[in-house]
């Protein structure tokens, strides 16, 4: 079995790059290789002040990996359908939980990539873990709440 650590939010790309693999290498169809994605991450997060949560430039990352950029896309638009079904019509809880930042630049979320792509989510300890529960991502918490422990 094969497991990979998100520690932090800086590997945060192997999820469409695992996906890429999956998908365009391995052909096999977005659902099958998105549940194995998953069950194949786990997120660590180190950063309880949201201002300091790591975003790279969209520009940026459609320049140097523009099919990864496509994939986060996906990954985006497929998640906040689900995110729409259960909040409808929350469209401040869709622009806080989407993985693309609109304003003031474009930019990925690293941090909601990796909770959005992992099978669980932990801090570094447990009040760490508590403020990423109450503080930083409650939304997602709410969303998945079975997702965040302290490990």
């Amino acid at each position: 079995m094969l497991a990979i650590q998100l520690n932090d939010t800086h590997p945060a790309l192997s999820i469409p790059e695992f996906m890429r693999l999956l998908v365009y290498e391995e052909g096999l169809d977005w659902e099958e290789a998105w549940d194995i994605c998953i069950r194949t991450h786990a997120y660590t997060n180190h950063t309880v002040l949201p201002e300091a949560l790591e975003k790279w430039p969209i520009d940026l990352l459609g320049n140097l990996l523009p099919v990864h950029l496509r994939i986060i896309y996906d990954i985006n638009l497929r998640f906040l359908q689900k995110v729409e079904e259960n909040f409808p019509g929350d469209f401040d809880k869709l622009r806080r939980m989407s993985i693309i930042q609109e304003e003031p630049y474009r930019a990925i979320r690293m941090a909601n990539l990796a909770i959005i792509g992992s099978h669980t989510v932990n801090g570094v300890a447990e009040l760490h873990s508590k403020l990423l529960v109450n503080n930083v991502f409650p939304d997602f918490h709410e969303y998945y709440p079975n997702k965040f422990h302290n490990k």
